[in-house]
């Protein structure tokens, strides 16, 4: 049995709070976790202030039935199956959706990346694949992966503000997890300034709206 490869295209989903223009100070891009739909997570984002933020929340294109054959549809950015081209289909789309985010708001307009749980991976592979200019890269419940070429990203991410976040009770994010990101850092010389707050796997709100203020 012989396998190929075609590319094709096909259309992909996003959502988002606020308005574009000018105004913005702020655009976020925000990628949701496994089993998640992008209108849902954009939800927890409310508590930004949307008059000089656009949250911009681009959707996994893998869909699934979150009870088996009925229910719920829900969304992840890829599985274990042709990994591979799932990685290069969500740079592609994150990358385009970044190109046309960033042509309606102003040059100086802060660009703030988050990954949830799931999300932060496909993040980080999108950020250091296409190289997109930015100022803030939140990881939060989730990891950096080990597999990704980090080459050059000491450079390429000095100027750049890294935060991992995380719940203090979070089942994913165990101690013997977080050692290995210090250890990623170590080797490659980055650095995320940790950030952990008293709760689950989950997006807290507080914590977000602190970030708001420390973007100001």
């Amino acid at each position: 049995m012989n396998q190929y490869q075609l590319r094709t295209t096909r259309t992909a989903h996003y959502y988002t709070l606020g308005l574009p223009g000018p105004h913005v100070e702020q655009l976020w891009i925000v990628c949701h976790g496994y089993a998640q739909m992008a209108s849902d997570f954009l939800s927890a984002f409310q508590v930004l202030n949307l008059d000089k933020c656009w949250v911009v929340a681009p959707e996994g294109t893998n869909y699934f039935y979150q009870k088996g054959f009925s229910g719920p549809v829900v969304a992840n950015w890829m599985t274990k199956h042709e990994r591979l081209s799932a990685i290069e289909d969500n740079n592609l789309f994150l990358q385009t959706l970044y190109t046309e985010c960033t042509a309606q708001v102003g040059p100086d307009t802060r660009i703030v990346l988050l990954g949830f749980s799931q999300g932060t991976a496909t993040v980080c592979r999108w950020v250091m694949a296409e190289r997109p200019p930015f100022q803030d890269l939140l990881l939060w419940a989730g990891m950096p992966p080990e597999d990704l070429d980090y080459s050059g990203a000491k450079d390429y991410l000095s100027n750049k503000n890294l935060y991992l976040l995380y719940g203090s009770h979070d089942p994913l994010l165990t101690p013997d997890r977080l050692t290995e990101v210090q250890e990623l850092e170590n080797r490659h010389g980055i650095d995320f300034q940790e950030t952990p707050f008293e709760g689950g796997h989950e997006i807290d709100p507080q914590t977000l709206s602190d970030f708001l203020v420390k973007f100001d």
